[in-house]
């Protein structure tokens, strides 16, 4: 029984894995300074070097961009050329 369990652990890890998108992000010298992942909802979320979350950018169904920081304030919105 354990080695099903084991596999099906394994099996869960890959799924999950495999839905999220991660980028790096470097600095000119290579060193990494954040990643950027984003989720089964497509919102961005962007975390530092440490791995502590800074903020979040979500695209809405007008096309609308909101940034919030940490702490869920929103900082800023973008809105792309409607084509």
């Amino acid at each position: 029984m354990s080695a099903i369990a084991l596999c099906v652990t394994i099996l869960l890890a890959l799924v999950t894995a495999a839905s999220a998108q991660q980028t790096t992000i470097r600095d000119g010298s290579g060193r990494i300074t954040g990643t950027v992942s984003t989720d089964s909802n497509g919102t961005k979320t962007f975390r530092d070097g440490s791995g502590r979350a800074t903020g979040t950018a979500t695209r809405d169904s007008n096309g609308t961009t909101t940034f919030r920081d940490a702490g869920g304030r929103t900082t800023g919105t973008a809105t792309a050329p409607r084509r």
